[in-house]
């Protein structure tokens, strides 16, 4: 299984690297993000495959950068290819899973998903 994890960082020059080199001297491999800013803060998500996720998890509260969310995400290999998205987004809300979060790894040709219903997502894309 794959897991977001999200950070709250401040919004200054080498947050992100700071978490990136926390991550590394842990030996975790992040296969994922995603980064935004707003009212002086980071919000950083990060994907990790399960037996990373522990790692990564004290790596960062050593690294005084506190985790403030872990959940549970799918990934889906779409083609790179306009209404790639589309398509599965659609099949989700046709099913009425909300989306409430999205991102792609790194490549781009795999969506991340986290939704109000992982389970009945994962068996609506037969994944």
């Amino acid at each position: 299984m794959d897991y977001d994890v999200t950070v709250i960082l401040d919004d200054r020059p080498g947050e992100l690297a700071r978490l990136g080199e926390a991550a590394g001297a842990a030996g975790v491999n992040i296969d994922g993000f995603a980064a935004f800013t707003g009212e002086s803060r980071g919000v950083v998500h990060v994907l990790v495959h399960d037996d990373l996720l522990e790692k990564l998890e004290n790596a960062l509260t050593d690294a005084g950068m506190p985790v403030a969310d872990t959940r549970e995400v799918f990934i889906v290999n779409v083609a790179n290819e306009p209404g790639a998205l589309g398509e599965v987004a659609r099949r989700l809300a046709d099913a009425n899973v909300n989306i409430d979060l999205a991102y792609t790894t790194f490549g781009g040709t795999r969506l991340v998903f986290c939704t109000d219903d992982v389970r009945s997502a994962r068996e609506l894309l037969d994944i």
